[in-house]
């Protein structure tokens, strides 16, 4: 395994907006990354069709073309993108300390700084009409797509502050959002509950589910069932939005890093810092409000910045110490 040994001044591990953004500037800063891609290459953009938010593209584009381009951005400057899967860490608890990280269970790497930017996943119902569809009328993000759907009827799953707050946003855009809640009440916020009972366009059918998406190459309506009653209900919708939630991408560094109650890793301050010395955590994985391609990017760049005058602090250390 000795001979496996690669040491690195810093590592990137994922490969969305918030990973290529800080291999760029750690490559500009010459930190000479290495960027190892996951098992999603370019990360949840890469299963976006339209991108119509990320500032400097006039006409959109679309989410596997921009990751690309952000690729070949960071390969410009120098970044190393590897395919590759990071499988163990063992993160130094020692300011100025080493970082091993192992690949594919075999590739042992030393990293004097760690940007942990693997994301979140959003969490979907599962079943095959909802699957078949992903990317044809069924989202889960409504701010990133809901402006195609606009003065169209859509409908929604959820029932907590995401559900209600995307929920009130569609309700600004489409003609008619139908709000699903498995249970017989909301677990939003009462200000948020307030908000969406609110909007005369929002209907909330309470103890319902989905049964089947209807379509065949898009969304065009959706089968719902009372699970009380077992009643099934055709509406014609052109959009379903899936807002039940996300879970970050952070088995790995179980017990190694402080994280929240739902596994998101904590950043100290307005820093991409960590509960450990010279890692760092930017984009989805650390961000569990906003989930925004330009919110990721601008946390890569910071967690790059980050690195960049961690290393800085260590190396005047090591001269004044010698």
């Amino acid at each position: 395994m000795a001979d496996k040994v690669e040491r690195l001044k810093t590592l990137i591990i994922g490969s969305g907006p918030a990973g290529y953004t800080a291999a760029i500037y750690a490559s500009r800063a010459d930190l000479k990354p290495v960027l190892y891609t996951g098992m999603e290459p370019g990360g949840q953009l890469t299963t976006t069709t339209e991108v119509d938010n990320f500032p400097g593209y006039p006409e959109g584009v679309d989410g596997p073309t921009m990751m690309v381009q952000l690729q070949k951005q960071a390969e410009r400057f120098g970044t190393e993108v590897r395919i590759g899967m990071i499988t163990a860490v063992n993160f130094s608890d020692e300011v100025g300390g080493i970082h091993k990280v192992t690949v594919d269970d075999s590739k042992i790497i030393e990293a004097e700084t760690v940007i942990i930017s693997t994301g979140a996943t959003a969490k979907y119902l599962g079943i095959p009409s909802e699957q078949k569809l992903r990317g044809g009328g069924v989202s889960a993000c409504a701010v990133c797509d809901g402006f195609f759907y606009k003065g169209q009827e859509v409908a929604i799953v959820g029932a907590g502050d995401t559900a209600a707050e995307e929920a009130s946003y569609l309700a600004n855009i489409c003609k008619k959002v139908t709000m699903l809640v498995r249970r017989d009440e909301m677990r939003a916020s009462k200000a948020m509950q307030h908000r969406v009972n609110s909007l005369d366009n929002i209907e909330i059918r309470y103890n319902t589910e989905v049964d089947t998406v209807l379509g065949d190459q898009v969304v065009e309506g959706l089968r719902m069932v009372n699970n009380v009653t077992g009643e099934k209900e055709d509406i014609a919708i052109t959009g379903l939005f899936i807002a039940i939630g996300h879970k970050p991408n952070t088995d790995i560094f179980k017990g190694q890093l402080e994280m929240d109650e739902t596994g998101y890793i904590i950043t100290h301050g307005k820093t991409t810092k960590t509960s450990k010395p010279g890692v760092f955590a930017s984009g989805d994985v650390q961000d569990k409000e906003y989930r925004q391609a330009v919110t990721a990017a601008g946390t890569g760049c910071m967690a790059a910045l980050d690195a960049e005058r961690y290393l800085a602090t260590i190396e005047s250390h090591q001269e004044v110490s010698s």
